[in-house]
């Protein structure tokens, strides 16, 4: 039987559980992660926290409607067995009515009426030696590490407001910087969040917010200066990481490629392609 639970009700210890020991387990949905993205969410439960599913929700003018919150890329349903594709749908179905419009994005690819659009994401497992890892790296990035290498890069830890002022620099997309800083405070606290920058010589070129879990590191956030990125800082920087958790069990999570360019640009560290849909409905 699934059950809608708000969140002011919802047995946290138990769904984290889920969460934690899921097949499907993404940082973006423990609890506290939610509680600072989210404007509102509350979740789906079959039985005894058997499985979970978050909805995020907002209200805009009185209307309810279901919504990805910044920060996180993709939800969906988290349970310790692979879930039948029926069952992705009874959740699915179970969102209640009283959201007039729902758009979220899940990692299960279903056959599910209403709109829905499948996206890219790029991981790499970083289970081998560098030097296996690497050798499959394409000719442009092998190149592109080796310019940063050629000038004499490093990447060392930065401050937050180091990256943050890059970002203001240099780039004109908008971001949700107070909720950016407190889920970087949290994640810095608990020791699940990298923070590095890259320098040339005393000169801060930009860097990248990663989140760290025992089994996945992702690519959060990153600014790099217009000297940054003709010197590769983020080829530098990520080739860095790779190298630092080689042989472990952990995924690097590049966290999107669904712009060409982007997409090229993680394929070339021979990531691998994962998908998700955004399911879209609306009684509106």
């Amino acid at each position: 039987m699934i059950k809608y639970i708000k969140r002011k009700d919802l047995d946290v210890e138990k769904y984290n559980y889920c969460i934690e020991n899921s097949l499907q387990s993404r940082i973006y949905a423990f609890s506290w992660y939610l509680d600072i993205v989210a404007t509102n969410w509350d979740v789906l439960v079959l039985n005894d926290y058997k499985a979970v599913m978050p909805i995020p929700w907002k209200k805009k003018y009185g209307i309810k409607y279901v919504t990805q919150p910044v920060f996180c890329q993709q939800l969906g349903v988290f349970s310790a067995n692979e879930q039948k594709e029926e069952v992705i749908i009874q959740f699915l179905n179970k969102v209640p009515k009283t959201f007039l419009k729902v758009s979220l994005n899940i990692k299960q690819i279903v056959n599910v009426s209403g709109k829905t659009k499948i996206l890219k994401n790029y991981v790499l497992p970083l289970h081998k030696e560098y030097a296996a890892i690497k050798k499959d790296f394409s000719k442009g990035r092998k190149h592109a590490i080796k310019v940063g290498e050629k000038h004499n890069l490093q990447a060392k830890e930065v401050s937050f407001k180091s990256l943050l002022d890059v970002y203001h620099k240099h780039y004109q997309y908008k971001i949700s910087e107070e909720i950016l800083s407190e889920l970087y405070s949290f994640l810095l606290k608990d020791k699940k969040a990298i923070l590095l920058g890259v320098f040339k010589d005393d000169v801060f070129l930009g860097g990248a917010i990663f989140t760290k879990t025992t089994t996945r590191i992702t690519y959060l956030f990153a600014a790099f200066s217009k000297e940054g990125r003709a010197l590769q800082a983020s080829s530098y920087l990520l080739n860095n990481v790779i190298n630092t958790y080689q042989k472990t069990k952990t995924v690097l999570d590049f966290e999107g490629g669904n712009i060409t360019s982007i997409g090229k640009f993680y394929r070339s560290f021979n990531a691998v392609e994962e998908n998700y849909i955004v399911f879209e409905s609306s009684l509106l």
